[in-house]
């Protein structure tokens, strides 16, 4: 088996072309006067129905159940709520030579948010992770970020535009309350949900679209893209290549150091590396207002960007994975590989479950 896919063969995934193409849409044909009126409110209904499926899709007991990871959980907490945003602040520094003074408070808005669910489980999975541990990492994360993001976006981008204390209980109001009642209503609407999963996939995603072409609508009608020349654009690129490659090294050698098995490593890399689309796009409009286009531009940018290299990263791991357990059962070897024998960054077996158990879930 080869060692990694080719490029060749890598798939687009259809949401990053229907992101590209809202975009596209917006700056073609953005919402004006009555349109961006409605576009808005729509964008708001969007979003509030958005964060009610989230919280009546996260199971209680789940939750409870994760907590015996808490190390685990505690790992891909400190590395989203506490590497990022230090790092984020460290990238001042670049400012305004490498990033753009204009796109810098979206940079560090970008390095606040939660964790991704979706694509981290989905990356854990292929590269034979706890997908189990992923879902609760992910949900534990997207509950944390709903009070810590603004609390952060107000202290660290207090000088920012729109971030206030008005909009941090916007926040809450938004977002937060959607999602308790989400989670109220759990025990009566929760069997409907998980029977209509796919159908209500198209949903949240669909709310994303609207939230994606309400924001960049708003920055063409203030005219804030004339602001960005291209090359700028090109340096804040750079600028985020060096920020996740950073923060995949970290949380993969941290990992290590820290002891924990395979399986578990596979996880922390994938869920405390990722930042969420889907929790940053509305958080973005509640904090940043009228310039939330120009604010989400560098998380619209890492988001593709980390997609692209993780599942690069997953489909070596697996292969690797695949291959270790192969030379273990044929008679002739055993099923650990020495840690010398690794390339820099990847999670290492020692310690950890079998085969069977990292495919748990």
């Amino acid at each position: 088996m080869p060692r990694t896919a080719p490029l060749s063969r890598l798939r687009v995934d259809p949401y990053i072309v229907a992101l590209l193409a809202t975009v596209a849409v917006a700056a073609l044909l953005p919402a004006t006067g009555g349109a961006a009126h409605a576009a808005s409110d729509a964008s708001d209904a969007a979003v509030a129905l958005l964060f009610f499926l989230y919280g009546a899709r996260l199971s209680t007991r789940e939750a409870l159940d994760g907590l015996r990871h808490w190390r685990l959980h505690g790992t891909v907490l400190a590395a989203t709520f506490a590497v990022f945003p230090l790092l984020g602040l460290a990238a001042r520094g670049l400012v305004p030579y490498v990033i753009a003074p204009q796109l810098y408070p979206g940079f560090l808005f970008l390095c606040l948010l939660p964790s991704t669910i979706q694509s981290a489980i989905a990356f854990t999975s292929l590269a034979r992770g706890n997908v189990a541990a992923a879902i609760c990492a992910g949900s534990f994360s997207s509950l944390a970020g709903i009070v810590l993001t603004p609390l952060l976006a107000a202290l660290l981008i207090g000088g920012g535009p729109g971030v206030s204390g008005h909009s941090v209980l916007g926040i809450a109001l938004h977002l937060l309350a959607p999602f308790l009642a989400g989670q109220f209503l759990r025990r009566w609407i929760g069997g409907l949900l998980t029977r209509h999963r796919k159908a209500l996939g198209y949903v949240d995603r669909g709310s994303i679209l609207l939230v994606v072409y309400t924001a960049f609508s708003a920055g063409m009608a203030e005219g804030i893209w004339h602001q960005v020349p291209a090359f700028r654009l090109l340096e804040l690129l750079a600028a985020e290549a060096l920020l996740l490659a950073a923060m995949l090294t970290l949380t993969g050698y941290g990992a290590r150091v820290l002891g924990f098995s395979r399986a578990d490593r596979v996880t922390i890399v994938f869920a405390g590396s990722k930042k969420s689309l889907a929790a940053g796009l509305p958080m973005a409009t509640v904090l940043f207002g009228p310039s939330a286009g120009l604010a989400v531009l560098p998380l619209m940018l890492f988001h593709q960007m980390q997609l692209m290299v993780c599942a690069v990263i997953a489909k070596r791991w697996a292969a690797d994975e695949d291959r270790t357990v192969a030379w273990g059962h044929d008679g002739h070897g055993t099923e650990q590989r020495h840690d010398a024998d690794r390339r820099p960054g990847e999670p290492g077996r020692a310690g950890g479950p079998s085969a069977a158990g990292a495919r748990r879930g």
